[in-house]
């Protein structure tokens, strides 16, 4: 059971208690609209601040300082929900259960998180100019090995068109030109003003009470300057012109993706049915789309489909020899229709039952994972609390499923095929 509690205002904590693990886990997220503008400043900023402190200025007085909580961990999150994108530390350290008599780890943990947060290393009103260029190098980089993924890359490409009215076509860490022209000073100046006018996300998951999270919390808190915006509640996807688009590159085999919309999103009743569709029709190795169009046609080495319930999007992916482009979307467009005719069967949707409520269930095998389902759902708007969404899967009828796959349109094309461009 999640317990709730708001710090101050603009400040939410959210407690997982768990006593399974050794291990405890805590995040902290600065919560922002989903920005073109600023979206490679957020991305940038959680590795700039791991990079030094002014008591721990390089990498190696940080790992000392981690050694010495007992191995303990932080990384950076960078995260995209729906029309949000969220940029923070998580940290992972042993439960005070576990310490030696007399230790605690939580509070000088947490003590440790403000240190990287609140006094980062700067010179002259900015961040350091070595730290920062190495920085954008190494998310530049990231960025740049997208195109390398291809299938990855036809995605993204889909999304950009299709989602062009709209911030989930922007991409989660930013353009690398945007990047690129980042200085030391402006991400000082943005880094403030986060800090001052977003939103903060807490989730931690252990066995200490909530209570004394929340008092361990207080002295890192108190420190921030606060004058927190109100997000906008998350938006389904916005209606624009439909698009058939191809493009062609240097590649050996080509990448097909095919995105749907439906009405249908996580704050809708309809969400649990429309997950099993997703796993029904093209989720996984049962799926309608695996077994027919790859297996039995054998028109792909590859295809599947991915529901984003917070947008209200189903995608289709394939990768194909060039020539197979048109039989592989026909086909998949049948499959999708013998779906919306009522052809499956009580052993497909059984077996789809099986397969959601097995990923639900491993929710829960490590804080990490508990940590990223539940502030996820969180910050999306998730209608179902997580007993509620498996009891919404097990409930689901086959008539809500058909119906489901009768909300699906197709909306935009992507097709990455050979040859110069």
């Amino acid at each position: 059971m999640i317990k709730t509690m708001e710090l101050m205002p603009g400040v939410t904590l959210r407690c997982c208690p768990d006593h399974r693990f050794k291990q405890g886990g805590l995040s902290l997220q600065l919560v922002r609209p989903m920005c073109r503008e600023e979206a490679g400043l957020n991305a940038l900023i959680p590795a700039v601040l791991l990079r030094g402190s002014e008591d721990h200025p390089d990498l190696r007085s940080i790992t000392l300082k981690l050694d010495e909580l007992y191995g303990a961990s932080v990384s950076t999150l960078v995260r995209r929900v729906g029309d949000y994108q969220t940029t923070g530390l998580f940290c992972g350290f042993m439960d005070d259960r576990f310490a030696l008599p007399g230790d605690r780890v939580m509070e000088p943990m947490l003590e440790f998180l403000g240190e990287l947060l609140l006094r980062p290393c700067t010179r002259e009103g900015a961040f350091l100019t070595e730290i920062v260029e190495s920085e954008k190098k190494n998310l530049i980089a990231t960025i740049e090995s997208e195109r390398n993924d291809k299938r990855a890359y036809a995605m993204a490409q889909l999304f950009r068109a299709m989602c062009r009215e709209d911030s989930y076509g922007i991409p989660r860490l930013g353009e690398k030109e945007q990047v690129a022209a980042i200085t030391p000073r402006s991400l000082y100046c943005h880094y403030r003003q986060l800090l001052r006018t977003s939103p903060i996300e807490i989730f931690y998951v252990g066995s200490a009470e909530a209570a004394q999270v929340a008092e361990a919390l207080m002295p890192l808190l108190q420190k921030l300057p606060r004058e927190p915006v109100v997000l906008m509640p998350q938006t389904p996807f916005h209606p624009c012109e439909k698009q058939d688009m191809v493009e062609t590159m240097d590649v050996s085999q080509g990448k097909l993706c095919m995105g749907f919309v439906t009405p249908i999103t996580n704050r809708c009743a309809d969400f649990a049915a429309m997950q099993l569709l997703n796993v029904i029709y093209g989720s996984g190795m049962t799926s309608k789309l695996f077994v027919n169009v790859r297996e039995k046609m054998s028109l792909c080495y590859s295809i599947g489909s991915g529901y984003y319930g917070t947008k209200g999007i189903l995608v289709v992916s394939a990768g194909i020899d060039f020539d197979k482009e048109q039989l592989t979307r026909d086909e998949a467009l049948r499959q999708l229709k013998i779906c919306q005719e009522g052809g499956i069967t009580e052993q497909e949707l059984n077996s789809a039952k099986e397969a959601l409520l097995s990923s639900l269930r491993g929710t829960h095998d490590s804080p990490s994972a508990i940590e990223g389902y539940y502030s996820t759902a969180a910050l999306s708007g998730l209608i179902f609390s997580h007993s509620d969404y498996m009891t919404a899967v097990e409930a689901t009828t086959l008539d809500q499923v058909v119906a489901c796959a009768n909300n699906l349109t197709l909306h935009t094309t992507y097709f990455l095929k050979g040859g110069s461009q």
